[in-house]
């Protein structure tokens, strides 16, 4: 099966098609770590939230290797089906699964080396170091099933299968839901219990995922042969997958950051009230990933075989899609924010601080939608310099600097205002470095592997 018809059906057809199971996809996993916390704040308490917040950064780097290899995988995939290079899309697809075995391993072994003192490190008090310790040692030992899952199943997704993705991210967060309360409450786990119910999903995902990919009907499957290791193939991967490898590296060094002065500014409490909004603004920044997931194949199959015009209607209809998402995102903060984390706790000062930290923190919500998707549009057609800059404007040249001084000036309240005010800046450059490509976009392209 060749997905020919992303160079010939309507574009808002494809981005609707492509594009939804993506979304459904995200909100689910998003609900999942929304439900996850929920779970954790209501049957473990306020302090076994802010233990889980610590992990935040720890779960970043380990995602950020996930799509060093991942993102830039199902990138090549696209093109190259566009290009009708078939042979080659299953040696990456090949390399997919050997790299991140790899790169899985290296991260559990090293994380569960040092984790302690990477907790501590991450702005965990003795408090709260019990909870985010039991809660990472099940995760990371399951880091090399967590990488080959989300890995495989974005390449399943390029290939031109969004709906079979879409199953196996269901059936994750399905299980993951149902076993949280058993694990949690039922044998009476604590937050570790919610650890082992992610793993056991994800291994039933991967299961479900290879079996899909064992399929030789299809264009993208495994066979024996594409199983050898290409460095071409490999520098290429990792080459596209370094813009989003390295935004959550970003990610990772700004939540320690964050962490370590709301624990300097305000306590634990403000940690835990971190790890509140963080969720509900995950939400919907995943939302908007789920467009940009829709948008990657087409934008890539389009670009891949030259056809720019299509590239363009894409790009600007992701884009308005994202927006409203975002805007919606920023009415639910400012006109219910006490509802909205009443859910998390039953704490009185968590929930009045949580309800303050997230009208702030979503102030400019709105322009984040375009920031992220046109990040992302110069990843996917491969245009990693462009990419990397875009990806790593908001966190390093304009959240952390806002990180330092606003909290010296304003305190716990700066922590909060530094984010709305990187969000404004980044958006500013992404507009312009958009501009300036759509002026002489298509002309003097080189081939994807040449």
């Amino acid at each position: 099966m060749i997905p020919t018809e992303l160079g010939t059906e309507n574009i808002g057809k494809l981005l609707k098609q492509y594009a939804m199971p993506a979304i459904v996809a995200m909100a689910a996993t998003s609900l999942y770590n929304m439900v996850d916390s929920i779970f954790i704040g209501q049957g473990v308490g306020p302090m076994a939230i802010a233990g889980l917040a610590v992990t935040f950064p720890l779960m970043n780097l380990s995602i950020a290797f996930g799509t060093l290899v991942g993102v830039g995988a199902a990138t090549l995939i696209s093109m190259l089906l566009g290009q009708k290079d078939y042979y080659m899309a299953n040696r990456v697809l090949g390399n997919v699964v050997m790299l991140n075995v790899a790169i899985g391993l290296f991260v559990m072994v090293l994380g569960l080396a040092f984790l302690d003192p990477i907790l501590y490190f991450f702005g965990a008090s003795d408090v709260t170091l019990p909870y985010a310790h039991e809660y990472m040692v099940i995760i990371l030992a399951g880091n090399i099933i967590s990488h080959l899952y989300h890995g495989l199943n974005g390449a399943v997704r390029a290939s031109g299968q969004p709906r079979k993705a879409m199953s196996a991210t269901l059936l994750s967060v399905g299980l993951n839901i149902v076993l949280d309360p058993i694990f949690i409450f039922g044998l009476g786990m604590g937050i570790r219990g919610a650890a082992i119910a992610t793993v056991l999903s994800q291994i039933i995902a991967l299961a479900w995922i290879t079996r899909i990919l064992c399929n030789k009907d299809y264009v993208l499957h495994f066979s024996r042969e594409i199983f050898h290791f290409d460095m071409k193939i490999a520098s290429r991967s990792l080459s596209i997958g370094t813009a989003p490898f390295l935004m959550n590296v970003a990610s990772c060094f700004v939540v320690i950051l964050i962490n370590r002065q709301l624990q300097f500014h305000g306590g634990d409490m403000a940690i835990g009230a971190y790890g509140i909004i963080n969720r509900i603004v995950f939400l919907f920044v995943m939302l908007n990933m789920g467009f940009t997931q829709g948008m990657q194949p087409i934008a890539g199959y389009n670009y891949g075989a030259r056809q720019y015009d299509r590239v363009k209607k894409v790009l600007r209809l992701t884009i308005i899609c994202a927006t409203i998402t975002t805007t919606l995102g920023f009415l639910f903060a400012e006109i219910i924010p006490g509802t909205i984390v009443s859910l998390f706790t039953r704490d009185a000062a968590l929930k009045e601080l949580s309800a303050h930290a997230l009208r702030i923190d979503m102030a400019l919500f709105p322009i984040v939608g375009f920031q992220i998707v046109v990040s992302s549009f110069f990843q996917c057609i491969g245009y990693v310099r462009k990419a990397i800059f875009l990806s790593l404007s908001r966190q390093l040249l304009f959240l952390i600097p806002f990180l330092i001084v606003f909290p010296s000036l304003w305190g716990t309240d700066g922590v909060w205002w530094s984010m709305p005010a990187s969000d404004f800046v980044a958006a500013l450059i992404a507009l312009i470095m958009i501009s300036r490509l759509m002026k002489n976009f298509g002309k003097n392209e080189k081939a994807v592997l040449g």
